[in-house]
């Protein structure tokens, strides 16, 4: 059975958005002051060397925007590679591959690919997503980066 593990980056107040899509949000991008190679290689520790995605619509749509067009990297490269589950309605409108979707049911969805063979499963981002797999009892471990600032607002982890 294949682990979840949901990566999160997080305000000291627990914001966890990132952006407007989400709504009137003020702070897009707001962990970028705070990036630092020793920050971006442990994030990628964590993933592994080898990892599937599961990612929200929202978030496949913004990530599937850069990262195919990316530098060879290694976190671009193993972006790149990882079959992404994309919780979506609209499967058919999927690019960046490999990819499959959920079903109509997700909670049903993530079970199932759990279930099968293959690497560990990564959900970073996709905070409605986050909220479901939690209240389901279906993340194995939840590494939470914590950033050195307060929000105030925006959408929380808790």
């Amino acid at each position: 059975m294949r682990k979840l593990k949901i990566i999160e980056h997080i305000s000291l107040d627990g914001v966890i958005q990132h952006s407007a899509d989400d709504g009137d949000f003020p702070y897009s991008d707001w962990t970028a002051p705070y990036r630092t190679p020793a920050g971006r290689d442990a994030v990628m520790a964590a993933h592994g060397e080898r990892f599937d995605l599961l990612l929200g619509r929202r978030t496949y749509d913004i990530w599937s925007g850069f990262w195919p067009k990316a530098p060879s990297s290694p976190i671009a490269d193993r972006l790149n590679a990882a079959t992404k589950y994309v919780a979506t309605h609209r499967p058919d409108s999927l690019e960046w591959g490999p990819f499959e979707g959920l079903g109509p049911d997700i909670v049903e969805g993530v079970r199932r690919i759990k279930s099968h063979e293959g690497p560990g499963i990564i959900l970073s981002g996709s905070s409605t997503l986050t909220s479901t797999l939690l209240e389901q009892g279906l993340a194995d471990e939840v590494l939470l980066a914590v950033y050195p600032v307060l929000l105030g607002m925006g959408k929380r982890f808790f």
